[in-house]
């Protein structure tokens, strides 16, 4: 049935498939602020909307006196961008979705926005449609593609003037915004679209639920599109489609809706720094750590890295999604279209984490026990128990747990070709 544009109706709509089969994402932010590559992607908010003297300094020592945010823009010049590159190193780490930024709060737009004359990719700084071509170079390699659209702009006057009026005018959201997201959808047909910039003001203002009831029923992508929950003060979590909730949010237990964790390679930012240290950068332990609990408690783990000015994302960046990448490919059985089990971390523990596909059990562990004898007191074996490890031939010695559960004998593996962190076993004909 059609959708009506208020939430009970919108809230109804099914999740489409592919969504949470996928499990793996990348996210990337990249736009003007990769210019100064200081501080964050918020530079400009704390140079000139806070008026931060260490922002103000960054400037005076690094740019011509008078420089303003403008003129940044024409530096951004994404030189080195090459999108089939791009789109062969996030199917090698194991990504099956890749959200970009078509604009954040700068407002600049990474594609030629009729909306957004001389604040966009094609007019200044590139001139190249950079949306386009990565959602060129993601299809070719059979990704899904998802695209970041921050709803607010810090410094656009028609979104003050509407702030002034308390949000009671809407200029900005009819001339600006709405404009810019049919554009979106109708010029690149994505598979997700990741709002933001939501939550100064409420839904109504934002007219939230008219474009997604359009989204839903009469849009090019209407039964494949997923959206997240960003959608006016007060939605996340609550509504929309899958629910991110905050930025590296993390549920205690298993959520009763689907959900996504997005977070940061580098800890202190989203977008480049070109000051980031090694110090800074999540290791690939801890990538693959916030993978395997995102998922046992059904979620998804979209990753975030942010490529240079001239489109280059980091050879840190690099290796740890490649790592990531190597990883899954031993282990991604035990994470693509997985479903979260009855039980999705072992008693007492936070080093086994368990997930399900069909009959099968997956009990991932993080830390590899000192004498190679895996406890595990959740599942319940029967005579027709099989052990296996992911990547590993033959199937291994198990016995019954004096109290209940498994004692599993993991096999004697040389410490070399070992992944830095986590091994998957597969546990048949288990309760």
């Amino acid at each position: 049935p059609p959708y009506s544009p208020d939430w009970a109706s919108l809230d109804a709509r099914p999740l489409p498939a592919w969504f949470d089969r996928a499990k793996v994402g990348v996210f990337v932010h990249w736009g003007v602020f990769a210019v100064p590559a200081w501080g964050s992607e918020w530079f400009w908010w704390h140079w000139r909307g806070q008026r931060d003297a260490r922002y103000e300094r960054f400037v005076r020592s690094r740019f011509p006196p008078g420089t303003a945010y403008a003129d940044f823009a024409p530096r951004f010049t994404a030189r080195d961008f090459q999108p089939r590159q791009w789109a062969r190193l996030f199917r090698s780490a194991g990504a099956r979705y890749v959200v970009l930024t078509t604009k954040h709060h700068e407002g600049f737009t990474n594609w030629g926005s009729p909306r957004s004359w001389n604040w966009n990719s094609v007019d200044t700084g590139p001139h190249r449609d950079l949306v386009g071509e990565l959602g060129e170079a993601l299809r070719e390699s059979n990704l899904h593609y998802g695209l970041y659209y921050s709803l607010m702009e810090w410094f656009n006057p028609l979104y003050l003037a509407d702030k002034k009026h308390g949000f009671k005018t809407q200029d900005f959201v009819l001339k600006k915004m709405m404009p810019e997201l049919y554009d979106l959808v109708l010029k690149y047909k994505p598979d997700l679209i990741w709002s933001d910039g939501d939550w100064e003001a409420p839904d109504s203002y934002w007219n939230s639920t008219s474009f997604l009831a359009w989204l839903y029923n009469d849009s090019p992508v209407k039964d494949t599109v997923v959206v997240n929950d960003r959608w006016g003060s007060g939605c996340s979590c609550r509504h929309g489609g899958f629910y991110d909730c905050a930025d590296r949010y993390r549920p205690g237990t298993l959520p009763a809706h689907k959900w996504e964790m997005c977070s940061s390679m580098d800890s202190l930012s989203w977008g480049y720094r070109s000051n980031m240290s090694v110090a800074e950068v999540m290791d690939a332990a801890g990538i693959i750590q916030e993978l395997v609990q995102t998922v046992s408690l059904g979620g998804n783990y979209l990753i975030n890295v942010g490529p240079t000015k001239e489109g280059v994302i980091a050879p840190i960046f690099q290796e740890r999604l490649l790592a990531l990448g190597r990883w899954l490919d031993t282990n991604g059985e035990a994470i693509y279209e997985s479903q979260p089990w009855r039980v999705q971390v072992e008693n007492s523990t936070d080093t086994v984490w368990y997930t399900s596909r069909g009959p099968a059990v997956y009990a991932i562990f993080l830390l590899w026990p000192q004498d190679s004898v895996l406890e595990l007191r959740s599942p319940v074996p029967s005579p027709a128990t099989r052990v296996t490890m992911l990547g590993h031939a033959g199937t291994l010695k198990w016995q019954e747990s004096p109290g209940k559960g498994l004692l599993i004998t993991l096999p004697c593996l040389p410490p070399s070709p070992l992944p830095q962190s986590g091994w998957a076993l597969k546990l048949e004909g288990v309760k």
